[in-house]
């Protein structure tokens, strides 16, 4: 079982059990955070589809990490004008750890435990 939901302007595959890298949300570690803009929810052969997004579905998870990713290098340069800028640049993540994939009225559609059985 997975879900595909929305946060930060990008689409991130959940599976429960699993640590997603998000863009930076507030909080701090040991949180738990509801993503509740979810696009799609697949079981098997069983698929929801959101236009845009499914209703009363939501993925759980708690929040492992905040942190920032390695450095890239941002080059500048125009050639012949002895134009050069270097640059670094480091996003920030909040890395969560998916616990359920939960629908409105169901206690979980499907939790870690279930998942690692």
């Amino acid at each position: 079982m997975y879900a595909i939901f929305y946060s930060g302007g990008k689409q991130y595959q959940a599976k429960p059990g699993t640590v997603v890298k998000i863009e930076k949300i507030p909080g701090e570690i040991g949180e738990q955070v509801d993503l509740d803009r979810v696009l799609l929810i697949a079981d098997g052969e069983q698929v929801q589809v959101g236009r845009p997004i499914l209703q009363d579905v939501a993925v759980r998870g708690r929040i492992v990490e905040q942190n920032r990713h390695k450095k890239i290098v941002v080059f500048k340069h125009k050639r012949r004008k002895d134009y050069r800028k270097k640059q670094g640049h480091r996003q920030a993540y909040t890395a969560v750890l998916i616990e359920a994939i939960q629908k409105q009225g169901q206690e979980n559609v499907q939790a870690v435990a279930e998942a690692e059985a």
